[in-house]
């Protein structure tokens, strides 16, 4: 029997940077939780952005963002993953080099600090995303514990991310691309499995009694962590291979088709 339900929300759920949940996706969650289901949502976003994206139901969400790094129920923290600070530095010495090309989000659990003067890439982070955040001169000034680095750029940053950036982290950080536009680095330990594994523990849950959806490589983790797990069909083919099951896209509202049957099947 499944208790617990994780998702990520971009590509998965509904369109990236799309800012607001489709009514019959909040209705379903508060039927689910009213039935006493968990209900978890996983997200490279931050929690502030996540909390407003389901603010009607926000009570309801186990909230997993930052890919993992930061992990939040019932306004209590069960976990806040920090970078190392010479990694911190070290990366961002690197993309400030791509700052005519890209823009860096840096997280820490009071929100996000952008150094950006970006005004399209300002609305388009505010708006799309409803971010709590900071323009400052310097991140690096602040002295704030960072969670994640996440490097934007418009139409896809696949090539630099593939190419340059992951290959260069990827045996010192967790990092990965987070949907066609982003690439996020996160302490090593990082993951959206073993963030949801940390929510298994606290809320008494099995792998087997988990249901999880997914489409990108950063949702990987979390496929693998659940007993029961699907890949949307517009998911890549690597995340596709990771998933018991493949589910219709988020155009059709898969997710949704999915735990309504689930429930369904219950009744």
């Amino acid at each position: 029997m499944i208790k617990l339900i994780a998702t990520d929300i971009d590509g998965t759920l509904v369109k990236e940077s799309t800012p607001e949940i489709y009514p019959e996706m909040l209705e379903l969650i508060r039927r689910w939780t009213d039935g006493g289901g968990y209900f978890c949502v996983a997200s490279g976003r931050q929690y502030y952005s996540i909390r407003h994206m389901f603010e009607e139901v926000s009570d309801r969400i186990i909230y997993v963002a930052e890919n993992g790094a930061h992990v939040r129920y019932k306004e209590q923290d069960i976990l806040v993953q920090k970078m190392r600070r010479d990694y911190v530095e070290q990366i961002m010495a690197q993309l400030r080099e791509f700052y005519e090309e890209c823009d860096v989000v840096v997280s820490a659990s009071s929100g996000s600090l952008l150094e950006s003067e970006n005004e399209k890439f300002l609305r388009f982070f505010a708006e799309g995303y409803h971010n709590k955040y900071r323009v400052v001169k310097d991140v690096l000034a602040e002295k704030e514990d960072i969670l994640k680095i996440a490097v934007y750029r418009e139409g896809s940053i696949r090539s630099l991310g593939e190419k340059i950036l992951i290959p260069a982290w990827q045996d010192k950080v967790m990092t990965c691309m987070a949907g066609e536009e982003w690439v996020d680095f996160m302490d090593a330990s990082v993951d959206k499995g073993n963030a949801l594994k940390v929510v298994q523990k606290h809320l008494g849950v099995t792998a087997a009694q988990t249901m999880a959806f997914g489409d990108n490589d950063n949702d990987i983790g979390m496929l693998t962590a659940a007993g029961i797990s699907y890949a949307v069909e517009n998911a890549r083919d690597s995340v596709k291979i990771h998933a018991g099951a493949v589910c219709p896209s988020y155009e059709e509202k898969g997710v949704y088709q999915v735990i309504s049957r689930l429930m369904e099947g219950e009744n």
